[in-house]
């Protein structure tokens, strides 16, 4: 009855027992349309393969497009992100094995210990707690410092545990209380309703100066810190950092201030628009902010 169809019938009885077979077995349907199972399993590997050229050529994309500075588990993020398309982990990392790219990033993690000059220390509120159920209700700051030949460039940062955004940033040649005072002021125009706040740091000279805490209780924000010598007790501000500066810092040639002081201001802007984050329901922080508040 079928001996004269063509080649697409054939593959149109193949797609139409690939759709029954959730309902059915393969060797009944494989009966009823009078292919043989063998034939139709050939189809399938055939079907996959072409899928798999169709992922790795998107894969190779988004890898050459970040500079392969990503591996399986982020680039399966930018799939679903840039292209709607989710694949298992797995199979991310298993055609990137076959293509023969992994990421050039080999992320270390480094503790940034903060030194106490006299000023005022105050108890750990936040206790390793890095969720939030809102926006503005825990913040963690911290200064990291990036080598630029013989100069150093300081880096403040402010960051809401709700949707791991930056809130606010500061850069300047000096690590001073200046510094970190005013990266608050910018997060302060940002933001108006601070009360209830958690602000969470280290015991750096500079959360522990009187100018910072007269300054937070004012905007209706509670001051927390980490035990002495405990990075940990600040390790979201730490794995920030990371990222940083092994996906845009320390992959370029550096030559001068001023292009540190953009390839920062960069990222940041990438980091909240533009890359997302499993823990985000695969969402950036700013749409998982935009999410939120709609």
């Amino acid at each position: 009855m079928f001996g004269n169809l063509d080649a697409g019938g054939v593959r149109r009885k193949y797609r139409a027992i690939e759709q029954a077979s959730e309902w059915y077995a393969v060797s009944e349907l494989c009966k009823a349309f009078k292919v043989s199972r063998s034939g139709y399993y050939a189809y399938l590997a055939r079907k996959g393969a072409s899928r798999d050229r169709d992922l790795k050529a998107r894969i190779q994309a988004l890898y050459t497009k970040y500079d392969g500075k990503y591996g399986y588990r982020q680039l399966q993020l930018f799939l679903f992100q840039e292209q709607g398309i989710w694949v298992n982990h797995k199979k991310v990392l298993r055609l990137m094995q076959e293509l023969g790219i992994r990421s050039k990033i080999r992320r270390k993690y480094r503790c940034n210990y903060g030194s106490t000059v006299g000023g005022r220390v105050v108890e750990n509120l936040l206790k390793r707690d890095f969720q939030a159920n809102m926006p503005n209700r825990k913040w963690v700051t911290d200064v990291t410092q990036v080598r630029v030949a013989d100069t150093w460039l300081y880096l403040s940062v402010v960051k809401d545990l709700f949707n791991n955004e930056i809130v606010a940033h500061h850069m300047d040649l000096r690590n001073d209380n200046q510094l970190v005072l005013r990266t608050f002021e910018k997060a302060f125009e940002k933001q108006k309703d601070m009360s209830g706040l958690i602000v969470h740091s280290d015991q750096g000279f500079q959360y522990t100066s009187y100018a910072y805490h007269d300054m937070l209780p004012k905007v209706g924000a509670q001051i927390s810190m980490s035990r002495r010598g405990n990075c940990h007790d600040n390790a979201s501000m730490e794995s920030f950092f990371s990222h940083l500066k092994t996906e845009g810092l320390y992959l370029y040639d550096i030559r001068s201030v001023e292009e540190a002081q953009r390839r920062i201001e960069t990222y940041i802007a990438f980091y909240n628009h533009s890359r997302p984050q499993r823990r985000l329901k695969k969402m950036t922080p700013v749409e998982y902010r935009r999410q939120f508040v709609a």
